[in-house]
């Protein structure tokens, strides 16, 4: 079992800066693959940014340039810096686990249904 939870949420301006953080716990380790997903009212779960057990990683077109994704050797924390944020990058972020993928070194991410582990959301609002 793994648990996972997100924090660093909060209200932005535009152009502003968050960094989120996903504290994971239990059965975690370094070949885990990890995700954040954000998902705005009305709309699906979107896949944001992943990092793989060798440290690779995936930025969604919509964010890349913008969004950091890093984590310490045994993922148990990983981070999403975010810069220059728009208004609509509104969305609850979720932080996910997914033990064992190594796909990920490959260029290949789970989809939002593979991830076996979900924190339960931080809110980050870019608002004016």
């Amino acid at each position: 079992q793994v648990q996972v939870a997100e924090s660093g949420g909060g209200l932005v301006q535009p152009g502003g800066s968050l960094r989120l953080s996903c504290a994971a716990s239990g059965s975690i380790s370094s070949a885990d693959t990890m995700g954040w997903f954000r998902q705005a009212p009305g709309k699906e779960r979107e896949r944001v940014s992943c990092i793989s057990a060798s440290g690779n990683t995936f930025y969604a077109d919509s964010v890349k340039g913008r969004f950091t994704i890093s984590s310490d050797s045994a993922k148990s924390t990983v981070y999403l810096v975010m810069n220059s944020l728009k208004l609509e990058d509104t969305a609850v972020y979720y932080c996910a686990a997914e033990p064992n993928w190594a796909l990920g070194d490959h260029g290949l991410w789970p989809t939002v249904e593979e991830y076996d582990y979900w924190g339960q959301g931080t809110q980050v609002t870019v608002s004016s």
